[in-house]
């Protein structure tokens, strides 16, 4: 039997400037008191693939097995989860239903096998509704779409 996991929850935003275009994403992992604040970027990317990365650095930021809530306002990367969308990709090689290519199967793939790893949950929430960790990654991924490196706020 499986000891208690540490609870984690983790929020999450990726931006865009221009699509593709310079992208940034933002990450805040949160485990009681402490959190630990994640961001980066890329000069040619998409939207869909910083929420993604935004998602996969937290999780794989993790040292140790976790019970995993990631709140996203990312419908793409929620509802590609919960809907079972990414499980059906993956058991028919990263084909959709159409039998056409599911778009970043290299970083769903990432993201299921860190699924694997943590007893993870997805959730969506609005964005830009106020929720203070939602508005905090946005600022963290929008920085980085805008070019310039902020430290955590």
């Amino acid at each position: 039997m499986e000891t208690a996991l540490p609870e984690v929850v983790i929020y999450t935003d990726g931006a865009c400037r221009g699509n593709p275009g310079r992208g940034g994403w933002g990450a805040i992992i949160v485990y009681g008191q402490n959190e630990k604040i994640l961001a980066g970027g890329e000069e040619a990317t998409t939207n869909n693939r910083m929420e993604l990365t935004a998602v996969i650095s937290a999780l794989s930021a993790l040292n140790v097995r976790s019970r995993v809530r990631v709140v996203s306002d990312s419908r793409y990367t929620v509802d590609s989860i919960n809907l079972g969308r990414v499980e059906n990709w993956r058991k028919n090689g990263w084909k959709k239903a159409d039998r056409s290519q599911a778009l970043n199967c290299d970083l769903w793939e990432k993201l299921t096998d860190l699924c694997e790893k943590h007893a993870v949950s997805f959730e969506w929430i609005e964005g830009h509704s106020g929720h203070p960790y939602n508005e905090r990654c946005d600022r963290l991924a929008t920085a980085y779409a805008d070019g310039f490196k902020t430290q955590a706020d």
